[in-house]
């Protein structure tokens, strides 16, 4: 009866430094799936459907940072402080390696200080649970996930199932 109320938009964040050619790519990417036939160049397909937030030259929060970590593929234990060291930029401004930020709230002081130090972009798909950080490569696997979920090529999780009285 109530089924509607589950179906939620996807929500995408981008975390954007204009002055980032693969954060502008990865921007232009994102608008033109909104705008245009998703995948490009097939006329028959629509346009995928999310919320997309620009966060324009911030960092993410400490918090935002720890979930980040746990989205992205190629991490496995969020505590290992050497794990926060992926968002962190091979830029001449980034430290080195023993003074690199151990924990999400020193790299937040660290995007302040030195915005370049950070890998940009950083995308994230709220709803999805999946994360990239630096390339555009990674925005396509996000955008090819929400392709398949849209043409029914990806499955649902679980249907939702109500616990309590009427289970």
């Amino acid at each position: 009866m109530f089924s509607s109320f589950k179906q939620t938009m996807p929500q995408i964040s981008i975390f954007h430094n204009p002055s980032s050619p693969p954060s502008t790519k990865a921007l232009a990417m994102l608008r033109a799936a909104l705008s245009s036939p998703y995948p490009p160049g097939t006329k028959s397909s629509s346009p995928l459907r999310f919320n997309l937030e620009v966060i324009e030259n911030r960092s993410p929060t400490a918090d935002q940072i720890r979930t980040i970590l746990d989205y992205l593929p190629r991490v496995r234990d969020v505590d290992n402080p050497h794990h926060v060291s992926m968002l962190i930029s091979s830029h001449p401004s980034a430290p080195s390696l023993p003074d690199r930020p151990h924990s999400p709230e020193g790299l937040v002081r660290l995007a302040q200080k030195s915005p370049l130090a950070l890998k940009w972009p950083i995308v994230v798909d709220w709803m999805s649970g999946r994360a990239s950080a630096g390339d555009s490569d990674g925005v396509k696997d996000i955008l090819e996930y929400l392709r398949k979920k849209r043409d029914g090529e990806v499955k649902e999780e679980e249907d939702y199932q109500p616990k309590g009285w009427f289970s």
